[in-house]
């Protein structure tokens, strides 16, 4: 086990200038072209404003608990959101998505760990509690939490609400749709999002 960490620590230093890769993520996209700024507030009752440092609990190497989030309640003109959440610093040369939820009414102003517990899996498809609809990510998981890599120093994770102006089509987005699906399903009808932002790191 020792061996083995010290050659994750090794390819963590090797790995370490592989990072910052935002102009990929999500809000980057040109479905964002006319809400460059985030215009909604978010905040974690479990790890305060935007800038937290996540502890074990919010880890793979704690009790792995996805970190509750809070914004305010949405304007006439939001009809649904979609929540992603992504480490830009994963050493794979664009960002490691953690987590896609969509088909959340407007009426939410909240998700929780309780919120995703799944539920049901079939072929794939994960029924959580709360009822939205899963997307993709590299581990198949309703959400995959921060396991930065060994020496490769901390990682951000960036947790995104996005309000949108029309609601999605179920019939039109796949069973699990992923990041670049969404990218282009949700052109032309962002009209706000939000940025929480905490960071994380293995430590020997």
């Amino acid at each position: 086990m020792f061996l083995l960490k010290v050659l994750e620590y090794c390819i963590g230093r090797l790995l370490y200038r592989l990072r910052g890769y935002d102009e990929l993520c999500f809000f980057r996209s040109r479905a964002f072209a006319q809400h460059a700024k985030p215009n909604i507030t978010i905040t974690s009752p479990d790890c305060g404003n935007s800038g937290a440092k996540l502890s074990n609990d919010f880890s793979k190497f704690g009790i792995g608990r996805f970190p509750s989030l809070q914004w305010e309640r949405a304007g006439p003109d939001v009809k649904q959101y979609l929540i992603l959440t992504e480490d830009p610093d994963a050493p794979l040369r664009k960002p490691n998505v953690h987590g896609i939820y969509l088909f959340i009414p407007p009426t939410v102003t909240s998700i929780t760990n309780d919120d995703l517990k799944l539920v049901d899996d079939v072929d794939g498809v994960k029924t959580v509690q709360a009822g939205y609809r899963v997307g993709k990510n590299r581990r198949n998981a309703v959400y995959v939490l921060p396991r930065p890599p060994l020496g490769h120093g901390p990682h951000r994770y960036f947790f995104e609400v996005v309000a949108l102006s029309e609601c999605l089509d179920p019939g039109m987005i796949s069973k699990v749709p992923t990041k670049d699906e969404l990218e282009e399903a949700i052109v032309g009808k962002v009209v706000g999002w939000g940025l929480w932002e905490a960071t994380y790191e293995q430590k020997w």
